[in-house]
């Protein structure tokens, strides 16, 4: 053996030598071709090798080659064109590479148009096709959640296909939606969980007034421009791309197990001198229980309510076509099933674009979506699972299910499982087409006519049996309803571009027309014969109640115009102005101008930059701009009739008069200016990139429900009254830390801080809304808990009428504006924290190995508070369950719930002794968003199959969350108890074109 390897050291040192004798020594430098300057840090590769170096503080480099080759070289650069160079015989070489301009002549899309990246006047965030893909989800904009400064993304729920909450740049409105508008290909669209994330092009995110104001009224929130996929010339590509993945309820607090629900129940009757010792047992709890006690029986309901879900996706595409025909053909499978039975969502979406050129002069084209959902949607048992007694079981001692376990007042949350005891089924159909012509009428002058149609039809039915957790032992209930939604737009779009010397011009008009129009339709009935025909034969029900249909109608009428200039493509301005009228908004006051200004310095084309190397971009931007909002129901400016039934004699009859709701004669626009400066800017040679944003946003005449003196007989008016503000600061930055020939590291940073603030509400504090002046929009408001009563302060817990055990909360002020020993509504509640975070913000790294890649997003909201819904899961009688709480008792004189209370009833705790202040929760949280880990197939092996690229990934969302409150993701929009899917692991994907 070493005689081997004495031989194999031989063999190396003498190959070492042989090629120390053919190899010869290339020097070099690579300069920057403008300045002349040595670029450190260059990646010089020998192609078709694994030979190569870095060039040093100076450009200069020295790679060892092969005596009697000509190698070529490849050299890579941020910030600069790679370039290709062949070496001859000399031993020198000098390469002087170009400054990529791609970067800054990316196109950017716009209201009605694109800009080049380097020409952006206002606040814009432009979203890569990769990050569309990064967290598979229903929705496309849950994938974005963190990734874009200024958008709150939100999860409502944990059920199949739950909705997204956004909202960009905070909430203006109190009434109206805060929603952004969606505009897909051009023309509005308000579905956009429609919309396949693989069949995006490119997005972009339009927030300041500036860049919203083309659109007017329907921009006041926030603009989202969705352009999807079109054909290129040439070869037709097919697109494969599918994964399959398991949900996971990994956070999800525990109530109280059997032992724990005795253990209380026992110290609620101590506490009224009715238990001391387990040989009261018999007082407190009835035979059967006794017997589970003995048994050591216990059910935890929520899990066997509880299963792992399931998500898969199945899409393929296939573009291509000629110089004058383009087309991109999609078809797409979504199917999710929840943590619930019976909560499921399965989605068929197919996608059509077509492009087709008539002349040079005329070009027309199609774009169309639809869309097939069929939802299974499962009503939340676990409110009832969480109250019930542990001690039941759901079947008897023969298998059999239980409708009411042990003959106790709690139905069975398993309840709705059960055959033909439950179902809602909602089937809908979106057709959502798009068609446009344009006209080049001269070279600078373009004619474009988009019309655009929606189409919706849905059917939902209801069956709730006579043992559903809805009717609990009623008689059974059926629903049947139906709404078809027509909404169609059309808009013409004339474009002029001009650029002279130094100066460049763009001008655009647009005239707009949209209408909206839904049709409802909804039938009830109880007493179905037959359970199995659930909702479909309401007219065998025993009592029919009677239906009801609806019709509501607007429109929006448009006039825009928007003069883009620049100076030397380093000074540029932007103007816009846009007139919307709206059918929603009386007569009179239904029409508004909404103007916007917005100017850019390219402060790094000026001479005085010149010698700053470190720094390859940066421009500065302001804009100022007014926006409406005119988002409320239809015909609120009227006073409408309401049916009211009375009797004539014995006959029944029907009478009409005013809805409680008075219809206000001089509604008019919400009103919001903002004003914004922004920052953009690249270091060294733009490996680092980003944008800093400064702005606020004033928001006057807010539409607001205003409720009526009960004297005058009526209930409510939506008025112009109030006024609120937003403030925040927005940062995103980019950076390409590393990058080798095999090795590429990137990372991004976004942080936004938004201060909502209500300005005024047109008089007192509205106490009902919990709107308050000074204060964002959504807040808790309340009593504040400093604790639990002590032994020790029994004498002053008695002052206040309580005792130790119960819950204390701060005697904040009197009537004078100090403490006066009393607990008043009027002078002891305030507000304890919002629902919006202090400040938002996200990490994302991107690792690439040669064909390895990885990937991570942490994601944060800091500074908010939740409405914990959990801790309100306590019964100090111990007859329902509780959640597993850390009560008071005169052996643990805890601060955090108070002493069971057999004499004490839930609702006399919520209402009268402060239980309501258990509910609030510090809820900031991170959590690691989501991890990619995937491998690009080598193109070797592709080619011999006819592939051009495929790649297998495993992706993992939602996968661990710190907080405050253990067991509980407080990510959800609002309170509920549905478990949120906390994990998610598609076990396979892939992505193939050829």
């Amino acid at each position: 053996m070493k005689n081997w390897l004495l031989l194999m050291v031989l063999l190396l040192g003498l190959a070492g030598q042989a090629w120390a004798q053919q190899a010869r020594q290339l020097t070099g430098q690579v300069l920057d071709e403008a300045s002349g300057q040595g670029l450190p840090g260059v990646t010089v590769v020998v192609k078709g090798t694994t030979i190569g170096t870095g060039t040093d503080a100076n450009g200069g480099f020295s790679l060892s080659l092969p005596a009697g080759t000509e190698p070529t070289l490849v050299l890579s650069y941020v910030g600069y064109l790679a370039q290709t160079v062949t070496v001859d015989n000399s031993n020198t070489v000098k390469v002087r590479l170009k400054t990529d301009q791609k970067a800054l002549d990316e196109v950017v899309v716009i209201g009605y148009g694109e800009v080049k990246k380097s020409d952006v006047t206002g606040a814009i965030v432009s979203v890569k096709e990769a990050d569309l893909k990064k967290i598979p989800a229903a929705n496309v904009m849950e994938t974005l959640q963190g990734r874009l400064p200024g958008v709150d993304i939100t999860s409502a729920g944990g059920s199949a296909g739950g909705a997204v909450n956004i909202a960009v740049r905070g909430n203006r409105s109190i009434l109206a939606s805060n929603g952004p508008l969606f505009i897909v290909d051009g023309v509005q669209y308000n579905s956009i969980q429609d919309i396949n994330p693989n069949d995006i092009q490119s997005m972009e995110v339009l927030k300041d007034a500036a860049s919203t104001a083309i659109y007017g009224a329907r921009g006041a929130n926030g603009v989202i421009i969705v352009t999807t996929k079109k054909g290129a010339a040439g070869k037709t590509t097919i697109s494969l791309n599918s994964y399959y993945g398991i949900t996971d309820k990994v956070y999800y607090p525990k109530v109280n197990n059997g032992a724990e629900y005795v253990a209380q129940k026992r110290e609620a009757n101590r506490t009224t001198g009715n238990w001391s010792s387990p040989a009261d047992d018999s007082k407190i709890f009835t035979p059967l229980e006794l017997q589970a006690i003995a048994n050591g029986t216990t059910t935890d309901w929520a899990d066997l309510l509880l299963r792992n879900g399931v998500q898969q996706e199945h899409q393929i595409g296939v573009g291509g076509g000629s110089e004058k025909t383009k087309f991109y053909l999609s078809g797409d499978y979504y199917n999710e099933q929840g943590l619930f039975r019976n909560d499921k969502l399965n989605r068929y979406s197919f996608r059509a674009n077509i492009d087709q050129a008539i002349n040079d002069k005329v070009r027309i084209g199609l774009q169309n979506q639809l869309t097939y959902y069929n939802l299974d949607a499962r009503r939340d048992p676990t409110n009832l699972a969480n109250k019930i007694n542990p001690l039941f079981t759901p079947y008897d001692a023969n298998g059999n299910f239980v409708n009411y376990p042990n003959n106790a007042a709690f139905l069975n949350p398993l309840a709705d499982e059960q055959t033909d005891a439950y179902s809602n089924n909602t089937r809908r159909t979106r057709t959502f087409s798009t068609a446009y012509v344009s006209y080049q009428i001269l070279p600078n002058l373009n004619l474009r006519s988009n019309v655009g149609l929606t189409l919706s039809n849905e059917r939902t039915g209801i069956y709730q049996g006579q043992y559903s957790i809805d009717r609990n032992g009623q008689v059974n209930q059926a629903s049947y309803g139906t709404g078809f939604e027509t909404n169609w737009s059309w808009e013409n779009i004339l474009n002029y571009n001009k650029t002279f010397g130094d100066h460049s011009i763009s001008a655009t008009g647009v005239t707009s027309l949209l209408t909206f129009n839904l049709e409802k339709s909804t039938a009830q009935g109880r007493g179905i014969p037959v359970p199995y025909q659930q909702y479909y034969a309401l007219a065998n029900a025993a009592q029919v109640v009677t239906p009801y249909t609806n019709l509501t109608r607007s429109k929006l009428l448009s006039l825009t115009g928007r003069v883009q200039y620049g100076f030397k493509s380093r000074y540029l301005l932007t103007l816009t102005a846009r007139e919307d009228g709206s059918s929603k908004l009386y007569q009179g006051n239904n029409f508004a101008f909404f103007p916007s200004a917005a100017v850019a310095w390219r402060i790094i084309d000026e001479e005085f930059m010149k010698g700053l190397t470190p720094v390859t971009d940066l421009k500065l931007r302001v804009s100022y701009g007014k926006a409406g909002n005119y988002d409320v129901d239809p015909y609120s400016s009227q006073s409408v009739l309401t049916r009211i039934p009375y009797s004539f004699g014995e006959t029944s009859a029907a009478g009409y008069g005013f809805d409680k709701r008075v219809g206000n004669t001089e509604l008019g626009w919400e009103i919001s200016w903002t004003k914004n400066v922004g920052l953009d800017f690249g270091l060294i040679r733009n490996r680092v990139t980003g944008s800093i944003d400064v702005y606020e946003t004033m928001t006057k005449d807010l539409l607001l429900d205003n409720f009526l003196p009960s004297t005058t007989g009526r209930g409510n008016i939506i008025e112009n009254i109030g006024q609120t503000r937003n403030r925040g600061v927005e940062v995103g930055i980019n950076a390409l830390a590393v990058e080798t020939p095999d090795f590429r590291w990137n990372v991004g940073v976004t942080w936004f801080k938004n201060q909502e603030r209500i300005l005024e509400l047109g008089g007192a504090d509205d106490l009902v809304n919990n709107r308050f002046v000074g204060y964002p929009v959504r807040v808790f408001y309340d009593y504040e808990k400093i604790g639990i009563w002590q032994n020790d302060e029994a004498d002053l817990a008695k002052t206040f009428g309580q005792k130790p055990g119960q819950i204390k909360v701060k005697d904040i002020s009197g009537p004078d504006g100090v403490p006066d020993g009393k607990i008043s509504a009027a002078y002891d509640r305030r507000v304890l924290g919002s629902a919006v975070p202090k400040w938002s913000g996200s990490f994302n790294s991107d690792f690439s190995y040669k064909g390895i890649d990885l990937s991570f997003q942490v994601f944060a909201r800091i500074g908010q508070m939740i409405n914990y819904e959990y801790a309100q899961i306590f019964d100090p009688q111990g007859i329902e369950n509780s959640g597993v709480h850390n009560y008071w008792t005169p052996e643990n004189p805890s601060n955090e719930y108070p002493r069971p209370d057999a004499a004490l009833s839930k609702s006399t705790m919520q209402n009268s002794l402060y239980g309501t202040t258990l509910q609030y929760r510090e809820g900031s949280f991170a959590k690691l968003r989501g991890v990619t880990l995937g491998y690009n197939l080598p193109k070797g092996w592709l080619e011999k199959v006819g592939v051009g690229s495929a790649r297998i990934y495993v992706q993992g969302k939602n996968l661990y969350t710190v907080s405050k409150i253990d067991n509980y993701d407080p990510e959800r929009a609002a309170p509920s108890r549905r478990p949120f899917p906390a994990s998610y692991w598609p076990v396979l994907t892939w992505d193939s074109k050829g």
